[in-house]
């Protein structure tokens, strides 16, 4: 039996599939939601879920909510203002929330909530279950996704699958329609994430076209400009909220709160998803036409203006078939069926959301793994030595959309040795595998030993998600000068090859050059240094374009007198 698991930020789920059904589980209160609440009283064990979140209106610092949206992540890249818990540098200056006299990681906090979670389900079955599917954002990078899947055998489960959510919710959604054909969008605005996909289901194949979002930004949001704007607490501000979902206006302690004033509010925060929605859309080479269904998932799709908001944006009105609150979790829960081999008509297909490569000589970034390829998958290339008597390359492994390798993000590096060899000798292949759960493996191998050089990308990239988003954005901004300054890079590496070996074979050969011909690459040779100064794109691979076809003569001549 495998759990089906929506580790949320502000809720989570367990799920167990029953006779061919996604099931979720209830406490012993009945309540199949648990809130994503710790906490740490000064004497006994943790306390997980509705009591710890009574606690925190009382207790703030000892009460760790939305953990998640610390999880993974290093202490320069996030801020407590609003959480009521301090926040700590460990000794590798990992990210620890101080709490309850003590310091914990943010994957041992997820790991006490799971651990809950793990105690209800196992009541409910009368069985050990020590295997899971956990969801993440979509958007969670490598170091996100692989803290949540410590977290998971913290708690004591073999952790079968990292997915992602909004392809969790698509499976809860396509479900009763696996002979149907259909493009369909989720949008999944949860506690403290957001997400948005864009999936094909066909068949029973569910294939996701193209995923974006921002880790930082959901329903917790959202409270935090309400408490401020109208000077409450987040706990006032929150049930204020969720009344005038309901509501066009709300009475409390003697002031009236209209449902207009709370758009006002609230609509600049949910207009940052718009961006991601037409990316996502983009990505995915359709127009709103196309679809067939904007699907909303998340407690704060709830909401009336991010219905509207959605309607406008996709030019439709959004599907709200299903539990905004369990449709990711059932996802999982299916996807736990899936791996059991008890739903065996199903294919589940997802895509990674940024593109992975390596830097290569004069700073360019080579993409290996393209953004939106669908994962699990393997790919790899073959490199050579770019100097002489070079023993030993350095391979970063980088993550991002830019041409530049200095413009992406560093996920980490290793040397692989070889015996000197003269430029272009040496053989490394490089290969890229990206598991099921988002993860990087990377093999480096030198082809003259045979020996191999592996990492597993683990360690977090350290950027903030509002980088994430730059970096997007920076990538169609600046596309076409990006592209300018990679092909004068390539442009320059090739000069920089080519002007040695002319003066080599013009030395080589001597009087054998007729005068006029000396002249003309002299000439040639003259225009190329002053392109290379003056940064001439175009004019520079002409003028070695030109330069290639005038010497090609000296370079037959040279063989000839070699083999002579």
């Amino acid at each position: 039996m495998i759990a089906g698991i929506d580790l949320g930020t502000t809720h989570s789920l367990v799920g167990v599939m029953e006779s061919g059904f996604p099931v979720l589980i209830a406490d012993a209160q009945g309540r199949r939601l648990t809130p994503s609440a710790v906490w740490f009283p000064e004497c006994g064990e943790p306390v997980v879920g509705w009591s710890a979140l009574e606690i925190k209106a009382t207790h703030p610092t000892q009460v760790v909510t939305s953990v998640k949206r610390l999880i993974g992540r290093r202490i320069g890249e996030v801020v407590a203002s609003s959480s009521g818990f301090a926040l700590e540098a460990g000794p590798d200056g990992e990210l620890r929330v101080a709490v309850g006299g003590h310091s914990h990681r943010p994957e041992e906090i997820s790991a006490i909530i799971l651990s809950k979670l793990k105690t209800d389900l196992e009541k409910s079955c009368g069985t050990p279950v020590n295997r899971a599917v956990i969801t993440v954002p979509a958007y969670f990078n490598d170091a996100q996704r692989a803290a949540t899947k410590r977290a998971g055998e913290l708690a004591g489960f073999t952790v079968e699958r990292i997915l992602s959510e909004p392809t969790a919710a698509a499976l809860a959604y396509g479900l009763d329609r696996l002979g149907e054909r259909a493009k369909v969008a989720v949008y999944d605005l949860g506690g403290g994430t957001f997400d948005v996909s864009v999936l094909e289901l066909n068949c029973g194949v569910f294939e996701v076209l193209s995923t974006n979002g921002d880790t930082s930004l959901g329903g917790d949001d959202l409270d935090v400009a309400l408490a401020n704007a109208w000077n409450l607490s987040r706990f006032d501000a929150e049930k204020i909220k969720r009344a005038l979902t309901d509501t066009e206006c709300v009475e409390c302690d003697g002031r009236t709160y209209l449902r207009s004033e709370l758009e006002a509010v609230c609509l600049p925060i949910i207009d940052r998803t718009r961006r991601h929605c037409l990316r996502s859309l983009s990505d995915a080479h359709l127009e709103t036409s196309a679809l067939d269904a904007v699907v909303l998932v998340g407690g704060a799709t709830r909401m009336p203006v991010v219905r509207k908001f959605v309607a406008e944006i996709f030019r439709r009105e959004p599907d709200v078939s299903q539990h905004p609150d369990e449709a990711v979790a059932l996802g999982a829960t299916i996807q736990a069926g899936i791996l059991e081999g008890g739903l065996q008509n199903l294919t589940l297909l997802d895509v990674t959301p940024l593109s992975l490569g390596i830097e290569t000589f004069g700073g360019l970034m080579n993409v290996i793994i393209p953004r939106n390829t669908t994962i699990p998958c393997k790919a790899g290339e073959m490199f050579t030595n770019a100097v002489s008597n070079q023993s030993a390359m350095n391979i970063t492994v980088l993550q991002g959309e830019r041409e530049m390798a200095r413009d992406n993000w560093p996920l980490g590096r290793m040397d692989v040795a070889f015996p000197p060899a003269p430029k272009g000798q040496a053989r490394v292949g490089v290969q890229f595998e990206l598991d099921a759960n988002g993860i990087l493996h990377v093999l480096a191998r030198d082809t003259s030993t045979g020996l191999d050089t592996i990492i597993d990308i683990q360690s977090a990239v350290e950027v903030s998600d509002e980088a994430v988003e730059k970096m997007l954005g920076d990538s169609l901004e600046h596309a076409f000068e990006d592209m300018d300054e990679r092909i004068f890079t390539e442009a320059k590496l090739k000069a920089n090859e080519m002007l040695p070996a002319v003066d080599s074979a013009l030395e080589a050969l001597g009087d054998e050059v007729p005068a006029e011909i000396r002249s003309a690459i002299s000439a040639l040779v003259q225009k190329i240094r002053a392109a290379l100064e003056a940064r001439s794109t175009a004019n520079l691979k002409t003028l070695l374009s030109e330069l290639d076809t005038i010497t090609e003569p000296l370079a037959t001549a040279l063989l000839e007198k070699t083999l002579a």
